[in-house]
């Protein structure tokens, strides 16, 4: 089968080196190029073995790129919306790292010209492809847990002190850093919230103006979400976790990025499942590995995109409304 012919706007996004490397290896894809304007990000870049032996080019040369059908858009998230705009009006599919932005209104617009030319905008929030949310989800839709009523997610890290200064520039704080990622499972989970209130403290550094405390509330009509993202919890990654809790059972998954087991408890037996607490396995994988082949098959034509424009507004309208961001259409 032709390899797809994609490239790689920006290296400043924390998942760039990830990406570009999982299309690398993939035999699915046919990487052609990378863009990087800023002369210190690309000199930085090119120190990385991910990015080694790659062409650099200006994003003119690289969507004139003869058979080019895919475009990853890997900036700093200010930059994001402006990039996949250009590559979607370029005809190209458009994988668009997360956040995606601080204007709904322009991604409304880039999602709106993606339908009508039959592109797929993939976001990348990382827990799409984890066989643990994966497992949840299914467990939720059949009906196993009853009605959930409670989701809690937490989501945290130390970040250190160069990091915190680029955090601190994004009026959403770490909601908008890492709280995205969690909120996608929530809206997929429970639909869009009637309704979202946002909490916010600076206690760590005060070099920066990051807001390093955070907490959303979602309400749902019969349930409350809760997300939790803060930018100092020691060994914070072993505690990121999601619980969910239905009129039937409680599933939780922690740690969340590479989990073994998933804790399941059950008010009856339900398919292959007991009545009671059990650990269900959790098969090992590789963090982007399944973004690049579920990509491959929707620009293929191989299957439908499984989240809808409609779950991608209302995801991200959540997370500007979580961050305490203003909402511009």
């Amino acid at each position: 089968m032709t390899k797809i012919k994609i490239g790689q706007i920006g290296t400043a996004h924390g998942h760039a080196a990830g990406k570009i490397s999982t299309y690398r290896k993939s035999s699915d894809y046919d990487v052609v190029g990378i863009v990087e304007p800023d002369l210190r990000l690309r000199q930085r870049a090119e120190s990385q073995p991910e990015f080694r032996d790659l062409p650099w080019m200006t994003v003119e040369q690289l969507l004139n790129v003869s058979g080019l059908q895919a475009v990853a858009i890997e900036t700093e998230p200010r930059f994001l919306l402006e990039h996949a705009e250009t590559c979607i009006d370029a005809g190209k599919h458009v994988h668009l790292d997360k956040p995606a932005g601080e204007s709904l209104r322009q991604f409304r617009r880039i999602l709106d010209t993606a339908a009508r030319r039959h592109l797929c905008v993939q976001l990348g929030y990382m827990y799409r492809y984890n066989p643990a949310i994966v497992l949840m989800k299914e467990l939720v839709r059949k009906g196993f847990l009853g009605e959930p009523f409670e989701m809690h997610c937490v989501m945290s890290k130390v970040v250190d002190p160069e990091s915190r200064l680029k955090h601190g520039e994004y009026a959403g704080g770490m909601m908008f850093e890492l709280g995205c990622h969690l909120i996608d499972v929530v809206v997929d989970v429970l639909g869009a919230p009637e309704s979202v209130n946002s909490f916010s403290q600076h206690v760590g550094s005060s070099r920066d103006t990051l807001r390093d405390n955070m907490l959303a509330v979602l309400s749902f009509p019969k349930a409350i979400a809760t997300v939790k993202s803060s930018a100092q919890e020691v060994d914070g990654g072993s505690r990121r976790h999601i619980v969910i809790c239905g009129t039937e059972g409680t599933v939780h998954i922690q740690p969340l990025d590479s989990p073994k087991v998933i804790r399941l408890t059950l008010s009856a037996e339900r398919s292959k499942y007991q009545k009671g607490y059990q650990e269900v396995a959790i098969a090992p994988y590789e963090r982007y590995v399944g973004d690049a082949a579920d990509f491959a098959k929707v620009i293929r034509a191989e299957k439908m995109f499984d989240w809808s424009a409609m779950h991608d507004l209302a995801v991200q309208e959540t997370v500007l409304r979580a961050s305490g961001c203003p909402i511009d259409g």
